[in-house]
């Protein structure tokens, strides 16, 4: 059943994060971002494109989405689920668990993003904020929501001048005052 929903814009550390917290406490994992991308990939597309994709044909998304809910709402699913829209599906489904926003500024998450992928932080930046406005638009449309807005989450950590490390420590910190 899941535990914690970690859910931020591209570039905010949210994989990183949820890789730690699957290794300092055994947690499974499951990442709807990976699910995204594989099926970008599969289809022969960037992200970019596939998000266009999928502002032109709702029931991709609605597919996508339908798979990950299910998978969150199964007694022997993950512990963490990584989304942009998972807090709020967790929310929504009435899943007991901590819902994490990540904050991080557009510049920092660009130069994660360059860090991760290479590339130029001018490019990286407006690769971001193109990918934000198709899916916020995408997002609204299909739902009436925007990933980021505040209701859904139990938690949310400004993680745009922490490096990795103290991002864990602030979310070990709530999960282990939430077992108490």
């Amino acid at each position: 059943m899941v535990r914690v929903t970690v859910s931020g814009h591209p570039g905010s550390g949210t994989s990183t994060l949820v890789t730690a917290l699957a290794e300092r406490y055994g947690w499974t994992t499951l990442n709807g971002g990976q699910v995204f991308r594989e099926e970008a990939a599969r289809r022969g597309l960037d992200l970019a494109a596939f998000g266009r994709l999928c502002a032109e044909d709702a029931s991709i998304d609605k597919d996508l989405d339908a798979l990950l809910q299910e998978r969150m709402m199964d007694h022997e699913g993950p512990d963490v689920v990584e989304s942009r829209m998972a807090g709020w599906w967790a929310y929504r489904l009435g899943l007991d668990c901590i819902r994490v926003w990540l904050d991080v500024d557009e510049t920092e998450r660009a130069k994660r993003v360059v860090m991760r992928e290479g590339g130029e932080l001018e490019d990286a930046l407006q690769a971001n904020r193109d990918r934000r406005a198709v899916d916020g638009a995408r997002f609204e449309e299909l739902y009436g929501m925007q990933p980021e807005d505040a209701e859904p989450y139990s938690h949310r950590l400004d993680a745009s001048r922490l490096d990795a490390a103290a991002v864990v420590e602030a979310v070990a910190a709530i999960i282990e005052e939430d077992s108490v």
